[in-house]
């Protein structure tokens, strides 16, 4: 997405402790045979919190915890998190072991317990095992250095094959303002909020209840707009913490420098939204869908999250078969007001469709071109100004195979 703000700027070798005041570790407690599993993430400083959950009525222990502190204090200075087991369905003693992980990590911090958020990802039905996990936390050395965020977002990963990093600073008062986030995610992606970790970090002060306006505010055009295989989790979330340490004067909505922090945020957002979607498990190319013409955003974010979560599309996309009747079909069945006779489809920079009809095209020169790594599809409505986009992935055999042996 193209900033209109200047001051907006990519930091290089960026990390989720960036910002002044964040610091991070991961390491191997043994939940994983090997990799790394468990991982803190704190600010020197009590921060202004903000979180968005998932939407499946089956909840995981860890995200019950988390939304009940937070709403307690409206902060949070640290989140502990593992990965290879996800304590959702566990009942009872899962609730326990997610209060037991937020309670021992409070204690090595010397915080109170309801400053601490929890965050599990991995197989579900499966019990913690909290003795392995207790021992870890009284390893977790935080650090502000790049090592301890890199082990930081290597340790909150599952079925990812890379992990998911970005920042960008932006000048707000004259300060320096910093926003990083990391998240996880590869299957079970189709957040609405769902089906992914995502922590963002940044040192601009704002208060909760305005950050959790302004993450709400972006979370439908980034997180909200990805899909991987159409699961939505039981775990997942979205948690953004503001220290304040910047220096800047208290961000509000009538703020000059608002619009420019809502905007970085955005970007931060949609980068690991992004991430995550080419990253799909067994994913070979990321399909960006661009809806333009429908009578809203929200429609057109509606067409386009369809169109890139259709498994006929995406194995139309696997295969390099420039099938536009099934992106057609598609926007079709998405549930948005359209007429059919309006329709334009380009796939890449090649019209496929126009005004409802086909349209002659290079069959091979399309065939190349989904080839390539990353492919766009666009469609016009011709309906109003509403505008949309939504990122998706290929559906491939490795996802299959990924899936059909996940716990063995």
């Amino acid at each position: 997405m193209t900033t209109l703000y200047p001051s907006i700027k990519r930091i290089s070798g960026n990390n989720i402790a960036s910002p002044i005041g964040f610091s991070a570790a991961g390491i191997h407690c043994g939940i994983k045979h090997k990799k790394s599993d468990l991982a803190i993430l704190v600010s020197d400083v009590p921060a202004n919190a903000a979180g968005v959950y998932t939407t499946n009525v089956v909840q995981a222990a860890p995200l019950l915890v988390t939304k009940q502190s937070l709403a307690e204090t409206g902060k949070m200075q640290a989140i502990i998190v593992n990965s290879g087991n996800a304590n959702a369905c566990t009942g009872k003693k899962g609730l326990e072991d997610a209060k037991t992980m937020q309670a021992n990590a409070a204690d090595k911090l010397g915080i109170a317990h309801n400053l601490v958020g929890v965050a599990s990802t991995g197989v579900i039905g499966e019990k913690l095992p909290i003795d392995k996990i207790v021992n870890g936390i009284s390893k977790l050395e935080p650090t502000s250095g790049l090592k301890g965020s890199i082990d930081f977002s290597q340790s909150i990963l599952t079925t990812d094959t890379v992990s998911k990093n970005t920042a960008y600073s932006v000048t707000i008062d004259g300060q320096t303002v910093t926003i990083a986030g990391t998240a996880k995610g590869s299957g079970m992606i189709h957040p609405n909020m769902a089906t992914m970790l995502g922590f963002v970090t940044t040192d601009a002060a704002i208060g909760s209840d305005d950050l959790h306006s302004a993450l709400s505010s972006v979370v439908d055009r980034t997180f909200n707009s990805i899909t991987v295989d159409g699961d939505t989790s039981t775990n997942d979330m979205v948690l953004v913490m503001a220290n304040g340490l910047a220096g800047n004067n208290t961000l509000v909505p009538n703020h000059p420098d608002w619009d420019v922090f809502v905007q970085t945020l955005l970007l931060v957002c949609e980068d690991l939204g992004k991430m995550i979607a080419k990253d799909g498990e067994g994913a070979t190319k990321l399909i960006e869908t661009e809806v333009t013409g429908a009578i809203s955003d929200s429609e057109a974010r509606m067409i386009a999250k369809t169109v890139v979560g259709s498994p006929l599309v995406k194995t139309a996309v696997f295969g390099c078969d420039a099938n536009w009747g099934r992106i057609l079909a598609a926007v079709g069945y998405s549930g948005a007001t359209l007429d059919p006779d309006k329709i334009k489809i380009q796939i890449g920079t090649t019209t496929v469709v126009s005004d409802g009809e086909p349209v002659d095209f290079s069959e091979d020169e399309l065939i190349e071109y989904l080839k390539q790594p990353e492919i766009k599809i666009k469609v016009n409505l011709q309906e109003g100004a509403g505008k949309g986009l939504a990122w998706g992935c290929d559906l491939t055999y490795d996802y299959v195979q990924i899936n059909a042996s996940y716990r063995t």
